[in-house]
């Protein structure tokens, strides 16, 4: 017999409880906790919980000593449990990647708490195999709505694992603008590098992300052996770092390490690198395009939907390096006042998470008066 819930009101704001991962400061995390703090300055009842912790996570980061960690692993027993107990003070869970649809899949069966999945990355990337798919679309089929951040994620979603279509939503994957100011003058952009231990003169380059095989770091430091002029700055860690760290190029790299806030860095570049394999809607570049930066970029998953190719910076093919330093090259040598001011004027009319929050509050409102997973129809 399903377990009871605390009643809400007719007319009052559902009660939020997010979930993510780990405490780590990544895509993911961002948007849930954005929208965490967006929702409680819009008066609504939110709260946000990880799964688990994890070693990378920045100890010093306010975001991290913030959060909750429900238990000792993703999937563990007591975590489980913990996420069960939680959701019980709540209208509305919403599962924010990864390892969060299982965990509600399992933890919220049999009782009257609904969640919602936020697709984050590329379903055709992370469920290449048939086994993944058939267990991913049998848990998705548990959400009572899942979310993605652009049409054609949702597109993949709705064929992929035969959803209805009415319970896929597009909501854009967004940022609060004010944490995330461009520089002010040349004189700002020097107190970011000083203060982030970087040379003040010279064009330097921003790389941010996890230093993993997919994030082809690799690549932009074959990049950076082209460009003898230019300097890159690696904020970021993972299990191909120390390997890095002996590329020819690492000479002119500085390895930052995690960032607690990553805002200095874009204020302190004059360009964002981004070389992955595999994405969505990645929130490291709708950061540096509200900062006020152009941004160089492997044309995957749905980056397209921020980077304007020629207007706010450049798209290239995966795994090209010549191509990824000429297209920096070009990007650097050109107006980058020009095409900075483009990629915040649009990041700023997509991609404002108070614009944003807007679709999400109306989301919840909806599947709280249905309640019923896609599954059931």
């Amino acid at each position: 017999m399903p377990e009871a819930t605390p009643v809400r009101t007719a007319g009052t704001r559902p009660r939020i409880l997010h979930l993510i991962t780990d405490p780590r400061r990544r895509g993911a995390q961002s948007l849930a906790r954005d929208l965490h703090h967006e929702l409680r300055r819009r008066g609504q009842a939110s709260a946000l919980r990880a799964l688990a912790p994890h070693p990378d996570a920045h100890p010093d980061a306010p975001d991290t000593r913030a959060t909750t960690v429900l238990g000792p692993g993703r999937l563990h027993p007591r975590t489980l449990s913990a996420l069960r107990a939680a959701a019980r003070t709540a209208d509305l869970v919403v599962a924010h990647g990864s390892s969060t649809l299982p965990a509600c899949a399992l933890a919220l069966a049999g009782t009257r708490t609904p969640f919602v999945y936020v697709s984050i990355g590329d379903p055709r990337h992370w469920t290449a195999g048939p086994v993944r798919r058939l267990r991913t679309g049998a848990l998705l089929h548990r959400a009572a709505a899942v979310t993605a951040l652009a049409d054609g994620a949702r597109d993949v979603l709705v064929e992929r694992f035969r959803l209805p279509a009415a319970g896929v939503r597009t909501i854009p994957n967004a940022r609060a603008a004010d944490r995330y100011p461009p520089a002010r003058d040349e004189a700002d952009r020097r107190a970011a590098r000083q203060g982030l231990g970087l040379p003040p003169d010279g064009l330097l380059v921003a790389w941010l992300g996890a230093i993993a095989p997919e994030k082809r770091l690799d690549l932009a430091l074959d990049a950076l052996d082209r460009l003898p002029d230019v300097r890159l700055a690696v904020a970021g860690d993972g299990p191909q770092r120390s390997a890095l760290e002996r590329h020819p190029a690492a000479a002119r790299a500085h390895f930052l390490g995690t960032l607690a806030d990553p805002a200095p860095l874009y204020r302190a570049a004059d360009a964002v690198l981004l070389t992955s394999d595999s994405e969505g809607v990645p929130g490291v570049l709708i950061e540096a395009a509200l900062a006020g930066l152009p941004a160089v970029a492997t044309d995957v998953g749905w980056v397209g939907s921020v980077v304007q190719d020629g207007t706010t910076g450049a798209l290239v093919a995966p795994d090209d390096p010549p191509a990824l330093a000429e297209a920096l090259a070009k990007v650097l040598a050109g107006d980058r006042t020009r095409l900075g001011a483009a990629a915040r004027a649009h990041a700023l009319a997509h991609c404002d998470l108070d614009v944003v929050a807007d679709a999400w509050q109306r989301l919840f409102t909806e599947v709280c008066e249905r309640g019923r997973p896609l599954g059931r129809g």
